[in-house]
């Protein structure tokens, strides 16, 4: 059997995946949970995102460079979640990661390791300048079931808002209706704030 115990690639392997997950952390760590606070998602990129480098890294001793980066891209391209809706900021986030993770295994020799250090300073760099100095309030949006389907009715937007901004206690910034059950007398409806106005508001 042709076994190879060592690989000089090993250490090119060592260099990159510390590359990979110290860009990683501050994409997913420190860019994207501060302000979505969500530990579901934490776990998904960061699983993601090791997947995705070392799958590439891998194919790529079999010599599959563009032609497999770009499948990847497809593939992940139609993959949804089927148990709830992702929302696109999530998504977006995901396309960080795996794009970061892509770029960090693909590279060839070509880029040098400051290049290479360049592309991914840039992404986190233009992804903290988008979410916290361009885009300085945050919309957070909830789900919920409102019996009161009177109200949901174009010309009574006003009122929902006060209704809903009464029960929630949430200073709303606009409300969509979603899905209306008639046979419950129900809808489901998506309330939009900003963070900072229920601080000022406190």
């Amino acid at each position: 059997m042709n076994i190879t115990w060592f690989d000089p690639d090993f250490y090119t392997l060592l260099l990159r995946v510390s590359i990979n997950l110290l860009f990683l952390i501050i994409v997913i760590r420190y860019l994207y949970y501060p302000i979505a606070k969500r530990k579901d998602y934490l776990f998904t990129y960061f699983l993601i995102g090791f997947i995705t480098f070392f799958l590439c890294f891998g194919l790529k001793k079999l010599d599959i460079d563009t032609g497999m980066g770009l499948g990847l891209f497809a593939i992940f391209g139609i993959i949804r979640y089927r148990t709830s809706t992702v929302e696109i900021k999530e998504m977006t986030y995901l396309f960080i990661v795996i794009g970061l993770s892509v770029i960090n295994s693909l590279a060839s020799n070509k880029i040098s390791i400051a290049e290479l250090a360049l592309i991914n300073v840039s992404i986190c760099l233009l992804t903290y300048l988008i979410e916290y100095v361009f885009l300085l309030r945050n919309e957070t949006q909830k789900t919920v079931l409102f019996e009161r389907i009177d109200l949901i009715k174009s010309f009574n937007n006003k009122e929902l808002k006060s209704n809903l901004e009464e029960r929630t206690g949430l200073k709303i910034n606009r409300v969509e209706v979603g899905k209306i059950n008639y046979l419950n007398d129900t809808a489901d409806v998506k309330i939009y704030y900003f963070d900072d106005e229920q601080k000022n508001s406190g």
